[in-house]
């Protein structure tokens, strides 16, 4: 959780106004519900932060939700979180963040737990492709402290042998950032080398979307013609070691000793994605504020978060993608 982002974006789009009451255009092809950081280790309301997602998806129906990591550690005391996840209707995917780990599991436990597909993946819905990638590979030439943020040499094979392989458009799914210089995917020009080289072979825009959480930001970059899309936190932005001077009851923090290094969100926040039958696209992103303190109470600048700090997902549309 200690990170400063500094990303030099290509083409950073500005942030819009979130607007959660979406009109459907005709012709709408898909629909998925998106989030990402709950850390329901980390917070003390996060069973009741997703609950409000679920329930939201469950009213609003899309035809998949996906959780983008930092949910929770494959531990009993995340059951109940697990049973809340389970009450959506459709089909579920994860992906596997950084504090999965943390407290000595593996990725195989997470897997197990949250009876995902695996630690990377792929499948297919509503005439797209989808891939999972796993961004916690450790680094065999960078000995570094810290999380792993690596894809390695074999899961690099795996995705280029499963892009080839298909003739769908394609949306990639990593908790990292691939669009980042310092704090995403080490060697991340690599992995988007992959992406450009699919749609160079394909003969058309295959790779047209990629989403990424674990930054705790709103942001979106378009690289050689594929968009970068960052996901908000449900929960909070991690502001650096107790710079939040807010009071808390003293039993709180013994249990949840992080908060001082919060900025926590009053509502929790994510995004309804819909992709439209002529390529354009929608990432309809929810609005919150800040609970605790604000960035400017703790004096966090925008030099050191590169991104704005803000408590919600912009509502960003796309163009059609041509083929």
């Amino acid at each position: 959780m200690k990170r400063r982002l500094f990303l030099r974006a290509a083409t950073i789009s500005p942030l819009a106004l979130p607007d959660w009451d979406v009109s459907l255009k005709p012709g709408k092809r898909i629909r998925f519900g998106i989030c990402a950081d709950l850390h329901n280790d980390l917070v003390p309301d996060g069973e009741q932060r997703l609950s409000a997602f679920i329930e939201t998806m469950n009213d609003q129906k899309p035809d998949f939700i996906i959780q983008m990591g930092d949910f929770c550690m494959p531990k009993e005391s995340n059951r109940p979180l697990m049973a809340i996840w389970d009450r959506f209707s459709g089909p579920k995917y994860h992906v596997i963040g950084n504090h999965e780990t943390d407290g000595g599991f593996n990725h195989r436990q997470v897997v197990d737990f949250w009876q995902a597909k695996g630690t990377h993946y792929a499948y297919d819905a509503g005439g797209y492709h989808f891939v999972v990638l796993n961004g916690n590979e450790k680094n065999p030439n960078n000995a570094s402290k810290g999380y792993p943020r690596y894809i390695g040499q074999e899961q690099r094979k795996w995705l280029a042998e499963d892009l080839a392989g298909t003739k769908l458009p394609t949306i990639i799914f990593c908790h990292q950032g691939i669009d980042n210089d310092l704090g995403g995917i080490e060697e991340a020009a690599a992995v988007r080398r992959i992406f450009e080289k699919a749609n160079e072979q394909a003969g058309f825009t295959k790779v047209r979307m990629v989403f990424s959480g674990h930054h705790h930001q709103d942001y979106h970059n378009l690289i050689n013609g594929i968009h970068y899309v960052q996901i908000n936190s449900m929960s909070y932005f991690w502001a650096g070691e107790s710079r939040n001077k807010t009071s808390y009851d003293e039993s709180l923090l013994k249990k949840y000793p992080h908060l001082r290094s919060m900025l926590r969100y009053k509502e929790p926040i994510w995004a309804l994605v819909t992709i439209y039958a002529d390529g354009s696209a929608e990432v309809a992103g929810k609005q919150s504020g800040f609970m605790d303190a604000t960035p400017s109470q703790v004096r966090l600048t925008e030099e050191e978060s590169v991104y704005p700090v803000v408590p919600f997902i912009s509502t960003r549309r796309f163009r059609p993608v041509k083929a």
